[in-house]
């Protein structure tokens, strides 16, 4: 089912339109949208190697606005919307089950599925839902987003090509420890101070 989505982004990355292709994918991404932009950041940055660190940038606006429109669909429209979009892609059970604890590791959940493979738009819209504090989301979309687009970026510059097989074979495990060890120091932290 995702596989023209997913040509489709390869496709438009190579487009003389591809930064403002690449801003859709990344704004709707955040959402809705189930294709990651970086489907399309890492054939862009492969192509031009000068232009790493405007791609970066615009994902990273564009992910954030994004993100901004599922807080809102979470806030303002959640049972004519929020609701249908979590059924549609089978994440209603594991949004009710962390429901009820979200605000009181809100900015952690954002910065941690704004960096790792996680569907960054059940986070937008659970935010919306939980009416998790509106600067502490965009400050934690903002650094999250900017890290993960603008390491990538940074690897695509300084390896080249080389660095796409790595990418795609372990940047979503690799993220994925980094957040746990991160998150675990900080719960021995406050349990162990």
């Amino acid at each position: 089912m995702l596989r023209p989505f997913y040509d489709w982004t390869l496709r438009v990355a190579g487009d003389k339109r591809a930064d403002w292709w690449l801003a859709l994918v990344a704004f709707v991404e955040s959402s809705v949208f189930p294709i990651p932009p970086d489907v399309m950041l890492v054939p862009m940055i492969l192509a031009d190697r000068r232009r790493a660190w405007r791609v970066a940038a615009i994902a990273t606006a564009a992910s954030v606005a994004g993100g901004v429109a599922g807080y809102a669909i979470g806030s303002l429209f959640f049972e004519a919307l929020g609701q249908p979009i979590l059924d549609l892609y089978g994440y209603a059970d594991k949004f009710a089950s962390f429901a009820g604890r979200y605000n009181e590791w809100g900015a952690w959940i954002v910065f941690g599925a704004g960096v790792t493979p996680f569907p960054y738009k059940v986070i937008t819209i659970a935010s919306g839902v939980t009416r998790l504090d509106l600067v502490v989301f965009m400050v934690a979309s903002v650094l999250a987003r900017g890290i993960r687009f603008f390491a990538v970026a940074a690897l695509l510059w300084w390896f080249g090509p080389p660095i796409r097989r790595f990418l795609d074979r372990y940047l979503g495990p690799v993220t994925v420890v980094f957040f746990v060890l991160l998150i675990g120091g900080f719960v021995a932290l406050k349990y162990l101070a």
